[in-house]
């Protein structure tokens, strides 16, 4: 047996061509079958992939034509073109009782004019929400957008702007150059005509009493309200019987082109100078930082950022300036000269005559106004401006009455230069 199996061959035997052809002729009828089997599938596919996005296209062209129908019945104007964009800003305002929301694209010009209401200056935000909205400032200096800096007009008063009608002809004309604000007593509700410069210009105000801490939160009051509109540049506090020295052109061009603040601020000896000063304060304030001055101040916003800001001394004037201690009279010399002295003239812009004595200045009545008494108000003093001697020192004065309004309107033109 085992010279059997040594004798079997080594390799296949040659390929036969014969047994290949009987062999496909045996299953061509299997690979035929294949054949068809797979076309159907084929043919059924392609069926099923056209019903199929029929189906859908029709679905497609039956919610288009929902939404043409829903948006011609509410706006006879035809849809817009659907196209990627960003998301909406939503900016929510209230005016009084009435809240609105805006849901429209809001570019830089836009959302910089948003606040605040040139129209109405007032608005419902807290004491605190004021001053930390107020304190907010860009660290980048230069602006994106077209800026022209304006003046902020702060009027201090118990009630109405006593002297309006010359305040009117003073800022005719010169609209978009100015801002004003005025805090007067809450009780004060006399309607101010839709045609005055100072109607809506009124400010959430709290109830002042002369003398007391409550005179300079009125003054921080003003402040923080003028410095939320970001083109206020520069800030000057006035009151009821006020008036400007000069026109509106020569008063603006002082006052933006000045390089220091005019906040008056002087060490004066004495009982109502140092005999002010509370122990108590040290060691915030000291005895020989103590100093006096006009409460009637002017100022850039950095220094108004600065001012609204402040919560160590105005803390400690709050505890410390009471009874003979007038706030108003020390707390922006003494904070001025301790941490800002460098920025400031050391005078106000504000004439007021304190030649009587007393504790108020005098007042002026009709009878006291000439032409040659407003012509010493205007250039009878000398004094330093951006570091040249000047003779204009003074750019408004106090206190005026009402019974000489008359004679203010009529010496206006020729002598103060108004138009």
């Amino acid at each position: 047996m085992k010279n059997t199996i040594q004798q079997q061959p080594q390799h296949p035997p040659p390929f036969s061509i014969t047994k290949l052809f009987l062999h496909l002729q045996m299953h061509l009828p299997n690979l035929f079958s294949y054949f068809v089997i797979f076309g159907f599938g084929v043919a059924l596919g392609i069926a099923l992939s056209f019903h199929l996005k029929k189906i859908s296209l029709f679905s497609f062209d039956d919610q288009l034509h929902q939404l043409s129908s829903s948006s011609s019945s509410s706006s006879s104007s035809p849809p817009p073109n659907i196209q990627p964009s960003s998301p909406a800003l939503h900016l929510v305002t209230t005016t009084g009782n009435q809240t609105t929301v805006n849901t429209t694209r809001t570019g830089l010009n836009d959302y910089v004019s948003l606040w605040p209401n040139n129209n109405n200056a007032m608005h419902d935000m807290t004491e605190e929400e004021l001053l930390w909205r107020a304190s907010m400032a860009p660290r980048i200096h230069e602006h994106p957008f077209k800026r022209v800096p304006k003046v902020a007009f702060l009027f201090l008063t118990r009630g109405a702007v006593t002297l309006a009608p010359l305040w009117e002809k003073f800022f005719h004309g010169h609209e978009g150059l100015y801002s004003i604000y005025v805090h007067s007593s809450p009780s004060f509700n006399e309607t101010v005509p839709q045609s005055s410069i100072f109607h809506g210009r009124r400010i959430p105000s709290k109830e002042v009493q002369w003398g007391k801490f409550s005179m300079l939160e009125a003054e921080r009051r003003l402040l923080a309200n003028a410095l939320l509109d970001i083109t206020n540049q520069r800030f000057v506090l006035l009151s009821e019987s006020c008036i400007p020295l000069f026109n509106f052109s020569t008063i603006y061009n002082y006052l933006i082109n000045s390089s220091k603040a005019f906040i008056e601020a002087y060490d004066l000896p004495g009982p109502v100078g140092r005999g002010r000063y509370n122990r108590r304060m040290r060691p915030v304030i000291q005895l020989e930082q103590w100093r006096k001055g006009s409460q009637w101040f002017e100022m850039d916003r950095a220094l108004a950022l600065e001012v609204i800001s402040d919560k160590k001394y105005f803390v400690t004037f709050k505890r410390h300036c009471k009874a003979s201690c007038y706030a108003d009279e020390h707390y922006l010399p003494t904070f001025v000269s301790v941490k800002f002295w460098k920025r400031n003239s050391n005078r106000s812009l504000t004439w007021v005559d304190w030649s009587k004595g007393g504790p108020h200045p005098a007042k002026f009545q009709r009878r006291y106004v000439t032409i040659e008494f407003l012509k010493r108000l205007r250039s009878g003093s000398h004094c330093e401006y951006n570091g040249k001697r000047t003779n204009i020192c003074f750019l408004f004065a106090r206190k005026f009455l009402p019974n000489a309004l008359d004679r203010l309107l009529r010496f206006a033109p020729n002598v103060m230069g108004f138009n």
